[in-house]
């Protein structure tokens, strides 16, 4: 199994650590704090699906159009919950720095074909974040209050 498939593995059989990662932090972040009061159960299982899925997201599986719904209508969500669209921002970013903190603790980027084979995962992970973030913020300014 090639590098990429095991650090993806390795993130969805943790997918449970990762997810309470993140509750903590957006529960605490200076730049989440509509978050700090939200319903935690819901954070869990937004949090979990994509930790979780991510194989799926990162592959052929998930359509643009897929993905394209599925956070368009989080920003709407979100923008109808009072979170304003930094906060929705930031927490993305929180959910892609939880998960390559987890990649790099686990001592999996140990010779040069190894570290390759991340970066490409991580491109691949990023791509999908950014797309993410621009649906949301799409969802967010389209919907009326």
């Amino acid at each position: 199994m090639v590098l990429s498939n095991r650090l993806v593995r390795l993130i969805e059989r943790n997918a449970d650590q990762l997810t309470r990662r993140w509750i903590e932090i957006v529960r605490t972040h200076e730049g989440t704090p509509t978050y700090h009061t939200y319903d935690e159960q819901k954070l869990y299982e937004r949090a979990f699906s994509v930790y979780s899925q991510l194989g799926k997201w990162l592959s052929a599986e998930a359509t643009n159009e897929e993905v394209k719904g599925i956070y368009t209508a989080l920003g709407a969500q979100r923008r109808k919950e009072g979170f304003k669209i930094s906060e929705l921002l930031e927490a993305l970013l929180v959910t892609r720095q939880v998960l390559w903190a987890k990649v790099e603790s686990e001592g999996l980027l140990d010779t040069a074909l190894d570290l390759n084979q991340a970066l490409t995962l991580s491109d691949r992970t990023v791509a999908f974040f950014d797309r993410c973030a621009v649906y949301a913020a799409q969802g967010y300014e389209t919907d009326p209050r």
